[in-house]
């Protein structure tokens, strides 16, 4: 990764979006509440084709998508990683080996990537366009991807309601016109598996929660220009303008005669898929009238990336995680107590051991290893045994806005290790930061366990390569033998079958 910030980069961010049907990079600034694009390439690389019958990614489609973002990488020499962020959507949500896909992939572009849920690209879809495109009114915004459709409401710049439902234009066009072929029965057949999907969001997303309706990205804005370049409408796409699109499909009978001015040949493939989608939202929810909109998932993760800086230099909540993480000891009913002492004590003895860490090591492993401690108890609402594994299992699987798939299984598994036998944790253990993060909320549970006031500087902990080096004064150890008695056999615990070796050291 490059280490130093160019001059010719300062002050810029960069979103990678790798979707199921393109891989785009928008690299862009904020500055004053205003946005402005500095760069954008796209490239149809149509991963979400690659999936095989087994929900396995093939080589092929791999090689396709590694051989963009060594593109995009090229583009971003100079960058730092605080400056980017690269998220995947719905064919690595389903795809079966995606972490080994994520693993070469990361590898290439040299920067994270985190897989985000459908809800989380839903809210920053949300986020792109209300910056880009501001209303104080109630809208409705629709997004058809390669295999995922995101609908939210949303008033002002706070999405309400936010859904994201497994049918998109490529998968779509795969199942009812993978021979190419376009026919009146196959439309009926794919408008019906839509709705069957969409069905469910009927109560949520009716007519009557919203004024006006947007369409953001890929779909949505191939289909405005037909529509222009056929001077059927202004762009406004509509019931009718869908059918007759749909009538201009049916005409040509297969893909390959499909003769529209302005239809480009990466389109071609895909537009039955995505006008089925369009026309059962139309019919379903009553849009009378969907505009293309300004902002996208893209320009929405640079907008949540530029609030996290934000916050972070400010050490204000501007941080969408930071919300979610005190709605969910809200809902969860965490002794916020005890969540603050463990977290003091976790992460001062992190700072003794983090100098060494990379750049995003130091600074993101951090807010996960505060996560972690602020959330490691949220089981216990469903029991007090075992509640660690239900912390975990919960925290894998809970909706918690601004946080990607990949970030929450990390909190996860750094909550799975906070007690008992390494053995469950050790496939982590190739990690050599999250040896040192759960090493750190292990040892502050221990030093916390009797839930009264602790001293966060009372142990210190320094690291040596894999030895670690715990120390304490005399009189607290004299002070506290029953937490001493719980240390030293940690310290046998992580001595017989851990990735550190842990040494207990009584200073005068």
């Amino acid at each position: 990764m490059v280490a130093a910030v160019s001059s010719t980069v300062a002050g810029l961010l960069a979103a990678v979006d790798i979707g199921s049907n393109s891989f785009r990079l928008e690299i862009g600034q904020l500055a004053h509440g205003r946005y402005r694009r500095i760069d954008y390439l796209k490239e149809t690389v149509r991963l979400g084709g690659g999936l095989d019958a087994h929900g396995l990614l093939t080589d092929a489609a791999a090689r396709r998508g590694l051989d963009c973002l060594a593109r995009f990488a090229s583009r971003l020499a100079g960058f730092r990683p605080a400056q980017v962020r690269a998220v995947a959507t719905q064919t690595l949500r389903e795809a079966r080996n995606r972490d080994a896909f994520l693993l070469r992939a990361q590898e290439v572009l040299g920067y994270p990537i985190e897989v985000i849920s459908g809800r989380e690209e839903a809210r920053l879809i949300y986020t792109g366009v209300a910056h880009l495109q501001p209303s104080e009114g109630r809208r409705l915004v629709v997004d058809i991807g390669g295999r995922s459709t995101e609908m939210i409401v949303g008033e002002g710049r706070t999405p309400l309601e936010a859904e994201s439902f497994r049918v998109g234009s490529v998968s779509l066009s795969q199942r009812f016109f993978g021979d190419g072929r376009l026919s009146d029965a196959a439309f009926r057949a794919a408008q019906v598996a839509a709705g069957a999907e969409l069905e469910e969001a009927l109560t949520t997303f009716t007519r009557q929660r919203w004024s006006e309706a947007l369409g953001s990205s890929g779909t949505v804005s191939a289909v405005s220009q037909l529509l222009v370049a056929s001077h059927v409408t202004d762009g406004e796409i509509t019931p009718a303008g869908l059918r007759w699109l749909i009538a201009r499909c049916i005409d040509a009978g297969h893909v390959e005669r499909l003769k529209l001015p302005g239809l480009r040949d990466d389109r071609r493939p895909v537009l039955a898929g995505g006008l089925s989608i369009l026309y059962t939202l139309a019919t379903h929810f009553g849009i009378e009238s969907l505009q293309p909109a300004k902002g996208a998932l893209r320009q929405g993760v640079i907008v949540d990336l530029h609030d996290r800086l934000t916050a972070r230099r400010r050490a204000r909540g501007g941080d969408m995680r930071d919300r979610a993480v005190v709605e969910l000891q809200r809902r969860f009913r965490v002794d916020t107590a005890q969540a603050r002492r463990v977290r003091s004590v976790a992460l001062a003895l992190y700072d003794g051991v983090a100098a060494a860490m990379p750049e995003r090591n130091g600074s993101e492993a951090r807010l996960e290893l505060g996560w972690a401690c602020d959330l490691h108890e949220i089981g216990m609402m469903v029991s007090h045994h075992d509640h660690h594994r239900h912390s975990a299992y919960l925290l894998a699987h809970v909706d918690a806005p601004g946080f990607s798939q990949s970030q929450q299984r990390r909190v996860g598994e750094l909550v799975l290790g906070q007690r008992g036998g390494l053995r469950k944790i050790e496939a982590a253990f190739v990690n050599d930061t999250y040896n040192w993060q759960v090493l750190c909320l292990r040892l502050a549970v221990i030093k916390c366990h009797a839930r009264g006031g602790v001293d966060p500087a009372a142990l210190r902990l320094q690291r040596q390569g894999a030895r670690a080096t715990l120390s304490f004064g005399e009189a607290w150890a004299r002070s506290h033998p029953r937490t001493l008695f719980l240390l030293e056999e940690e310290a046998e615990t992580w001595n017989r079958g851990g990735p550190l070796q842990l040494v207990l050291v009584e200073s005068g």
